[in-house]
């Protein structure tokens, strides 16, 4: 049972920072499987926060690039860097889902296809046009605006991951993945802590941006309205990679409305 297990509270961050990144977090082989995954359901109200960590060093990468090259080289050298950082641990799920929802006919062919390692001509294309649509937005920005929406997109992004973790329960056939282990132990109360210890990066947005701002959190309504239609309709709940499709998504959002208020 689940209220007998005992972990630190220190623990869900680090395991957050540990799943999500391939940052090296010492001490965490030390926990039981039980703990582990225990650990993990309430490590998810961390997921923003450890989004916002990635953006900070993709940023990083990015701006000091960009001082040797040109931006386009740049944004490529800073997402080579970012997927290595990760494991492209969202690009993966982009790719998957993309090939089981454009390839499956119901409930059963998209599960399967979803779990197929092997990537399709769906993938290929959602993969490519989602990093590519990134690069593009991520030249494209004003140089003033780079760093703070590039970091509140990542922050964003995994929110509203999070936000799907909330509303969508995780498909009662799924193996052991993400969207089984904490997906049904996720609610409205995680997901306003998880805003919550997130508020300052996502406010400091919206302050300088907050046109930008009201746009992607509209943007991020009808996608979540859209999204958790989608999911109940075809395969009556959630995945892993259909969690790791929405913070991809959460960023492109982001990324769409800063430009869109740029550009005006």
């Amino acid at each position: 049972m689940t209220d007998r297990i005992v972990i630190s509270w220190w623990m869900p961050p680090l395991l957050a920072v540990q799943f999500l990144t391939r940052i090296p977090v010492p001490g965490m082989n030390q926990l039981t499987a039980e703990q582990a995954r225990y650990g993990l359901s309430r490590a998810v109200i961390w997921f923003p926060l450890v989004g916002a960590l990635v953006g900070v060093i993709t940023a990083a990468v990015l701006v000091a690039s960009a001082h040797i090259w040109p931006r386009a080289i740049a944004v490529i050298i800073a997402l080579a860097f970012e997927a290595r950082l990760t494991g492209a641990f969202h690009e993966d799920a982009v790719a998957d889902f993309c090939d089981a929802f454009g390839g499956g006919h119901d409930a059963e062919s998209t599960q399967r296809i979803m779990k197929d390692s092997r990537i399709g001509s769906y993938g290929a294309l959602g993969l490519m046009l989602a990093v590519g649509l990134r690069g593009a937005l991520l030249i494209a920005l004003p140089q003033d605006m780079i760093i703070i929406t590039l970091i509140a997109s990542a922050c964003f992004g995994r929110l509203l991951a999070v936000s799907v973790m909330a509303f969508v329960s995780p498909v009662v056939t799924a193996e052991n993945g993400l969207a089984k282990v904490i997906g049904g132990r996720t609610g409205l109360e995680d997901l306003c802590f998880a805003a919550l210890i997130v508020a300052p990066i996502i406010g400091l947005f919206a302050y300088f941006y907050s046109t930008a701002a009201l746009w992607a959190l509209g943007g991020a309504g009808l996608f979540l309205l859209w999204f958790r239609s989608l999911l109940l309709r075809r395969i009556n709940g959630s995945t892993g990679d259909c969690l790791g499709f929405a913070a991809y998504a959460g960023q492109l959002i982001v990324l769409l409305a800063a430009l869109a208020i740029a550009g005006s």
